[in-house]
């Protein structure tokens, strides 16, 4: 990088931006070279290095999981047809144990949470700069452009538009099968009924507004927290893989000590990004199964 990898808080800022598409002040399309363009685009900007990672990973996971059923056999079994059975049972106990309804999308749809997610996050471990500076080594040699001016962020689950559009998907389903399963009517009924009730009409009506309050609420607190607890665990996690890089340009004992702290860091946080897939997954199915749930 030039100049603006010369401080600390340049590189932090680099490495935390993302490769924005939009809409520049002048009214043309184009690629964002700066923090403050980025910024400028708004709502409608795009960033491209979460999608592309997204797409790419989601497509691994398909043609990995669709060779291991073309090649299924009853016989003795592969390493990875070992694996995806096992990855299988274990996402079928899970919604046994979390839906009691009748959904054949449910599974499916955990398992590609689960598996997709873990992915994502999983480009946690790797090295912070290894694939930022190929992305800059690729657009300083064959677009002309500085390679300070070159953002790319690995882990789409750092970004807030990637957890919240995913929670969204969820939650559009969600909706979708309570008024499905329970009618408009008994949709509305849930959010206006309870928690609090009265046989007295006068009195029902009454507390109707702060059923409505509180339920609402509670319904919109479910991506929101969906969302954001993914987002703020991973996000902890990069910055703490960043803070740990800059110790390797203080010297040689910073840097032997960033390399034992990294190496911690990488174990524990294995664990970390199998835990947030697994509880992503937990509650969508665990909502599903609210949504499916006639009181």
């Amino acid at each position: 990088m030039a100049s603006e990898a010369l401080t600390t808080t340049g590189y932090i800022k680099h490495h935390l931006q993302n490769w924005t598409y939009g809409q520049h002040a002048d009214g043309h399309w184009g690629m964002a070279h700066s923090v403050a363009e980025a910024k400028a685009m708004g709502f409608m900007s795009i960033h491209i290095d979460t999608m592309l990672w997204s797409l790419v990973l989601g497509g691994i996971f398909l043609w990995y999981f669709r060779k291991a059923a073309v090649k299924a056999t009853v016989g003795t079994p592969g390493g990875l047809q070992n694996f995806v059975e096992w990855i299988a049972e274990f996402i079928d106990s899970s919604v046994r144990g979390s839906f009691t309804g009748k959904n054949p999308l449910v599974a499916p749809m955990a398992m590609t949470i689960f598996i997709w997610v873990f992915l994502m996050n999983l480009m946690d471990l790797f090295p912070v700069d290894w694939l930022p500076s190929a992305a800059g080594w690729v657009g300083s040699t064959f677009f002309g452009l500085e390679s300070h001016h070159v953002y790319f962020r690995v882990v789409p689950t750092a970004d807030p538009n990637a957890t919240i559009g995913m929670a969204l998907a969820v939650f559009g389903l969600m909706i979708f099968y309570s008024i499905k399963v329970k009618g408009f009517s008994g949709f509305t009924a849930e959010l206006t009924l309870h928690p609090f009730h009265s046989h007295n009409k006068i009195v029902m009506a009454f507390l109707i507004p702060f059923n409505f309050f509180l339920e609402f609420v509670s319904l919109i607190a479910k991506p929101v927290s969906l969302s954001l607890r993914l987002f703020g665990n991973m996000y902890a996690g990069e910055m703490i893989f960043i803070l740990i890089a800059i110790m390797f340009s203080a010297g040689m004992t910073m840097g032997v000590l960033g390399s034992v702290l990294q190496m911690g860091w990488a174990i524990f946080h294995i664990l970390i990004i199998t835990l947030q897939a697994f509880i992503f997954m937990t509650l969508t199915i665990v909502y599903m199964d609210m949504a499916h749930s006639e009181h």
